[in-house]
This record gives structure tokens, C-alpha cells and sequence, in this order.
């Protein structure tokens, strides 16, 4: 009996081990590889630049001739072309004294009478034209250059949505990644309370403590118990959001990270502005502005066409097929008033592109010293954190040996584990906080 307990208490712990070891592991970059993969705002971004592409090449087909079939078959109630032939009046004098020596009498009275005539009372027409565009005022050249801008701007757009996804991801990833840390340190507050619960309740067998003192540290194990519980649920909800988010399907995943930090960060130079997405997506602006002001003085000139075409008709009661050549030459002339305000309302929307692009390059510029500041404000924020934690331990120490020696009460030791404990967490903080800050900065400046 007692070999099959163990037995079964090997398999336990052979399982928990299993488990524990198959947990899977995520880096930073592979979260944001797997967020980049499965978000759908970036699913959408690609749709949008494959409609981008088929636009572009639906453009380019306006450079070959446009071919065009058409048939028509009809059967009117009566024909289409009626006339009445009166032959006294089409045959001349000469012809009539000729005809009536030879042709008999009742012949020539049948002559005097008028005849009706009806043609084209159905049939059917087909034919097969091809008219390729000679000038078309630079509308075809210019709708291809515009439809190659609206690519280039989606997949600008996806380069935002991308920078967006990898911002959000890391702020959840770090935000876990510090709720793991203040998880560590309640963890080695927890042993060191326990510790200390050990030397108060030796020195109050000893007789050289007062109860109080283990009451004080059982109220501090208490609410250490407590801060534990409220950072399991809020582990549980960060990993169910980044799980979420990043299309992960379980939540029992630990990340990996370091938090050591070797060298100050260095500044990369306002002149990246011109490399960030949000820059390039003005200057894309004003280039559709200009060809969309191009094809509005397009639409407003001749435009001239050539073109051949093979046709069948059968209206005159026999087939018949003839092709042909042709050139065509449009001139809108009642449009050039109405144009002429689409033209100089092209040219404003121009001018307002060319002025926003001029006015958030500063802000642009702006952004990137505000992110560069903000690295620069983090960082020292990290170096003072690790500085406190670095006092908080002496201090704790100190307060720990002049609680054993009998020197300070336990409310002081109490405060500096406090104290301790509030050091950390707020380099854990300021750790993530400065990663966030970096991540900022990089985005700041296309990179």
C-alpha cells in the first residue's frame, strides 16, 4: 500500500515537472511577430494595399485600345424608310417619247401611276470597333501616376497600423513583464517577513520581545497575502489581453526579458523626420493634389482618338460587311466654364497639402524631441530607481540588525521593508516605463 502511494505521488510530481517545462516561452520579438501576424487592423491594411494594386493595373489598361462588339437585331411594324416614286416625274420628256414607241399601252399608263416604296422593315446589324486614345489632355499618364500614389499610400498606412500594433503589444508585454517583477519581489518580501517572524518569535520565547512585535509582522504578512492576490488577477488579465491581441491560444505562457541595462541611449537626429510613415503620407498628399489638379485641366482639353472597325448589316435585304478607319476628336467646350472652377479648386487643395506638410514637419520635428526627452526623463528615472533600491537595502539591513540588537522597534524594521518593497516596484516601473519611452522614440523617427 505504501508503494502505491509513492508511486502515485511520483507520477504527480513527474507531471507538474512535465507541465512545467512545456509552458511556452515568449520573447518580446516574438510576441510582436505574432501580434503583427494575427491583428486584424493589420489584415485590413493588407486588403486594402492588394486593392491598391488592382487599381493601379486597372489604370494601366486605359494605355491599350479599348475594343467594343455591339449587335442589334429589329422587326418594325412597317418599314423604316417609306417614300412614294412618282415616274412621270423622274423619266425626262426624251425618255418618255422613246418609251412609249416601244413599251404598249397599258405599260406606260402603269408608269403614270405612283408607286409607294418601304425598306428596312427589320434586319440585323453587328459590328467590331477598336479605338486606341491618341491625347487625352495627360489624363491617362496622370490617373496611372495617382493610382501609383494610392499603393504607395496603403502601404504607408500598413506602416502605421504596424507601428500602432508593435506600440500596443509592447505596452502589454511590459506591463505583464512588470506585474512579474512586483510578483518577485513579493515574493522575497514574503521570505523576508517570514524571517523575521522567526527571530521575533525567538526573541519572545527568549523574553526579550513583546507579543505586539509578532502581531505587527502577521498584519504585514496579511496585507503582503493581499497585494499577492491582486497581482495574480491582474497577471491573469494581462496575459488574457495580450493572448487576445496578439492571437495567442493560451494564457498559461511566461515571457522572457532582461532588465539590466548597459548603456545610456544616444539620440538619433531630428533630420529623420522625412523617414517616418506619418511624414511620408503628407508628402504622398501633396503629389495627389498636384496630379489630381493635372487631370482636372485634362478633362478641359481636346481630346483625340483613332480607331477601326469591321460591321455586318443585312437592311437592305442582302448581307453586306465593310470595315472601316476613323479619328475622333473631342472638344468639350461648354465644360471649360464649370472646369475652370474645378481647376482652380485642384490648385487650392494643392496649396493646402503644400502648407500641411509644411506645418506638421514642425510638429513632426517637435515629436521627435518630445519622445527623445521623454527617453532622457525615463532613464534618469531608472537610474535614481536602482539607486533607492540600492539605500532601501542598507536601510533595511541596518533596521534589521538594530532591531536584533535591541536598539529599534519593529514598526521601524516594518517601514523600511516597506520601504524596500516600494523601491522596487518602482524601478520595475520605471524599467517598463523606459522601454515604452524607447519604443516611442524609435517610431518617432522611422526606425
Amino acid at each position: 500500500m505504501n508503494m502505491k502511494k509513492l508511486f502515485v505521488i511520483i507520477v504527480c510530481l513527474v507531471c507538474c515537472c512535465a507541465t512545467a517545462t512545456s509552458q511556452q516561452r515568449y520573447s518580446l520579438k516574438q510576441i510582436k511577430d505574432s501580434a503583427l501576424h494575427n491583428n486584424m487592423a493589420i489584415r485590413s491594411a493588407k486588403y486594402n494595399i492588394e486593392a491598391a494594386q488592382q487599381q493601379r493595373k486597372e489604370a494601366f489598361t486605359k494605355f491599350f485600345p479599348n475594343v467594343s462588339g455591339t449587335g442589334l437585331w429589329f422587326n418594325a411594324n412597317k418599314g423604316m424608310a417609306q417614300t412614294t416614286i412618282n415616274p412621270s416625274e423622274v423619266i425626262p420628256a426624251e425618255l418618255g417619247m422613246a418609251l412609249a414607241q416601244s413599251f404598249p399601252p397599258e405599260a406606260l399608263a402603269a408608269l403614270a401611276n405612283p408607286i409607294s416604296v418601304s425598306m428596312m422593315k427589320n434586319g440585323t446589324i453587328a459590328g467590331v470597333q477598336a479605338v486606341q486614345p491618341v491625347f487625352a489632355g495627360g489624363q491617362i499618364i496622370n490617373g496611372n501616376k495617382l493610382a501609383k500614389v494610392g499603393e504607395d499610400v496603403s502601404k504607408l498606412q500598413l506602416q502605421l497600423s504596424e507601428n500602432e500594433v508593435e506600440k500596443t503589444a509592447e505596452q502589454y508585454f511590459w506591463q505583464l513583464a512588470s506585474l512579474q517583477e512586483k510578483m518577485k519581489t513579493i515574493d522575497a518580501v514574503d521570505t523576508l517577513l517570514r524571517d523575521i517572524y522567526k527571530d521575533v518569535d525567538v526573541a519572545i520565547r527568549a523574553g526579550v520581545a513583546l507579543r505586539n512585535d509578532l502581531l505587527r509582522v502577521q498584519l504585514r504578512q496579511n496585507e503582503i497575502a493581499s497585494q499577492r492576490l491582486k497581482l495574480q488577477n491582474g497577471l491573469s488579465l494581462v496575459r488574457l489581453l495580450l493572448s487576445q491581441y496578439c492571437g495567442l491560444r493560451d494564457t498559461s505562457f511566461v515571457i522572457t526579458y532582461q532588465t539590466d541595462m548597459t548603456q545610456s541611449p544616444t539620440p538619433q537626429g531630428a533630420e529623420s523626420v522625412s523617414l517616418t510613415p506619418e511624414y511620408q503620407l503628407l508628402s504622398k498628399q501633396v503629389e495627389a493634389t498636384a496630379l489630381q489638379k493635372k487631370i482636372a485641366v485634362g478633362e478641359n482639353l481636346p481630346s483625340v482618338a483613332v480607331g477601326a472597325g469591321y460591321n455586318y448589316h443585312n437592311l437592305l435585304e442582302n448581307d453586306h460587311t465593310f470595315g472601316m478607319l476613323f479619328a475622333t476628336v473631342s472638344v468639350p467646350i461648354s465644360d471649360w466654364w464649370g472646369g475652370s472652377f474645378a481647376i482652380k479648386r485642384k490648385k487650392i487643395e494643392h496649396q493646402k497639402a503644400q502648407e500641411q506638410l509644411a506645418d506638421n514637419t514642425q510638429l513632426l520635428q517637435i515629436r521627435i524631441q518630445n519622445a527623445w526627452n521623454g527617453v532622457e526623463e525615463s532613464y534618469q528615472q531608472l537610474l535614481l530607481a536602482q539607486r533607492s533600491i540600492e539605500q532601501a537595502e542598507e536601510n533595511l539591513r541596518l533596521n534589521r540588525n538594530f532591531y536584533q540588537a535591541g536598539t529599534s522597534k519593529m514598526s521601524d524594521l516594518l517601514e523600511a521593508q516597506m520601504l524596500y518593497q516600494q523601491a522596487c516596484n518602482k524601478h520595475t516601473d520605471a524599467f517598463a516605463d523606459y522601454q515604452n519611452k524607447l519604443l516611442e522614440y524609435r517610431q518617432s523617427i522611422g526606425h
